[in-house]
């Protein structure tokens, strides 16, 4: 039996005391390859590079990020990530561990993940934010590429702010998971879902309305400086055109 890969990814973005943000730490290993791009203003920009396929079963990647104080780092990804079934048994894990200091701010801005059929993947996010950091998350997943069933898919997200919880969820789907996922209460038969989280201090006094967004997204304040939207859609694209209206009616 092959064994999985083992491989992470860190980045670390501070203020380079001139205006902008520089990076002292950006490496990878494996199928995890971080790359500078233009930078943006004061934000320093990073690309994840998928180097080789993956997360297959038994492989477990893992991505670090700080942003220090004010440091603005922006991270995207250059395709969409797809879980696949690999010749290790056993489940793939796809760890992210974000950390942004006071009057530092991330944008986490990946390409979607897809669930396809026979993978089995287990995504865990940790966010721990400083009093004072501001925060842009966003998470796509797709189940199944087009015309197939999906994986199985375990989410769990935990944001904490000032070591206090400001968010803890999780949500498994696909063979296997808790019965009912995709009946009416949960996906109602949809297959692309998503989230979007965004903490700013300046939501401390100007909470956001609470509002549905079209028939199947909703827009929550949290308790503390923060929103969740939360998404569901037949497919990605029509995911991210949801998530894309609800950042811009942020601002």
């Amino acid at each position: 039996m092959t064994a999985g890969v083992r491989a992470t990814a860190r980045i670390v973005a501070q203020d380079d005391g001139r205006g902008g943000t520089s990076l002292p730490v950006l490496e990878g290993e494996g199928p995890l390859a971080p790359r500078r791009t233009r930078a943006h203003g004061a934000e320093a920009r990073v690309v994840l590079v998928g180097a080789m396929s993956g997360p297959l079963g038994g492989d477990h990647l893992t991505v670090e990020a700080r942003a220090g104080e004010r440091a603005l780092l922006h991270v995207g990804s250059a395709a969409a990530t797809i879980a696949l079934p690999g010749q290790a048994k056993g489940e793939a894990r796809y760890d992210v561990r974000l950390t942004v200091a006071a009057g530092g701010e991330l944008r986490w801005l990946p390409e979607q993940l897809i669930s396809a059929n026979g993978s089995e993947l287990s995504v865990s996010s940790c966010i721990e934010l400083a009093a004072g950091a501001r925060l842009v998350f966003r998470e796509e997943q797709v189940l199944g590429r087009a015309g197939e069933e999906p994986g199985r898919l375990t989410s769990r997200l935990t944001v904490r702010l000032d070591g206090r919880p400001l968010l803890d969820q999780e949500l498994s789907c696909g063979p296997g998971a808790p019965g009912g996922w995709d009946g009416p209460a949960v996906l109602a038969g949809h297959r692309a879902l998503g989230q979007l989280v965004v903490v700013r201090p300046e939501f401390e006094h100007e909470p956001v309305t609470p509002r549905l967004l079209g028939e199947y997204a909703a827009l929550t304040p949290l308790a503390g400086p923060g929103v969740l939207v939360t998404a569901l859609a037949p497919d990605g694209l029509r995911l991210r055109r949801t998530l894309d209206e609800a950042l811009h009616a942020l601002g």
